[in-house]
């Protein structure tokens, strides 16, 4: 393999994970640790990366992965330990939001698995057929202006239908988090104030996100530290960022 085809292949597999181990990267491409770091740092003064300890993460000016088909399969452990940890929090007879998220659809078959009364709510098709296949789940759809990319519902219409609801908890997904001015991010606007008014109709606000995406950030700041209670996640983070969060009064779940 030459020596390009080795850097895209690792930004291939960056665009994934959003962090690498120089360790993995020679196993994968078979040559030395020292030569990996070279490439890494070929990257990193491109600027589509940056160097940690044994390994690099994603620049946040580089964008992760955005193709919601391809999200679907991506992470998948790590989505499911997520789901877990927030089908945990959910109480009997609660009344739910479950926003637009591949991890999220992991949430909604826990749900549907389990005998747990609740009404749940989703502007995502993906997630009202999971939770309308079990007889314990009053689902109920957003409906408003159908996004095809997402499979599911944005905008002044969905929005108007959240807003006359009080939600227990709400499971949101997040393009990431931008540590310098404690925000969450998402792709656009539409999604964005979306999540928004969410928040605004809930009492306990979690954010569901893979380890990698503390790494990240995306165009839209739709929410800070102090508009959510958790972030339910499948690793903890570097220890700067459990303080900041901490710090913020953000449990990490």
């Amino acid at each position: 393999m030459f020596t390009e085809e080795r850097l895209d292949a690792i930004m291939q597999c960056l665009r994934q994970k959003g962090t690498v181990k120089v360790k993995d990267l020679s196993a994968k491409f078979e040559v030395s640790a020292d030569c990996i770091r070279k490439d890494l740092k070929v990257l990193e003064n491109q600027g589509k990366l940056r160097r940690a300890y044994g390994g690099a993460i994603l620049s946040q000016d580089f964008p992760l992965n955005r193709d919601f088909e391809d999200r679907r399969n991506v992470n998948v452990e790590q989505k499911q330990i997520i789901a877990r940890k927030a089908y945990n929090c959910i109480r009997e007879n609660e009344t739910i939001f479950l926003d637009i998220s591949t991890t999220n659809i992991l949430l909604a078959k826990l749900l549907a698995g389990n005998g747990r009364h609740i009404v749940a709510v989703s502007n995502m098709l993906d997630i009202l057929q999971v939770l309308a296949t079990s007889p314990h789940i009053t689902a109920i759809g957003t409906g408003g202006i159908m996004v095809r990319s997402v499979n599911g519902f944005l905008g002044a219409a969905a929005i108007d239908v959240i807003k006359q609801y009080s939600f227990d908890r709400a499971f949101l997904g997040s393009c990431g988090v931008d540590m310098v001015d404690s925000s969450i991010t998402t792709l656009g606007v539409e999604d964005g104030l979306t999540k928004r008014a969410v928040l605004e109709s809930s009492r306990h606000k979690y954010i569901v996100m893979e380890r990698d995406k503390f790494y990240f950030n995306d165009s839209f700041r739709f929410a800070h530290f102090d508009d959510i209670d958790a972030i339910v996640t499948d690793a903890l983070p570097d220890e700067a960022t459990v303080n900041s969060l901490r710090a913020a009064n953000v449990e990490i779940l």
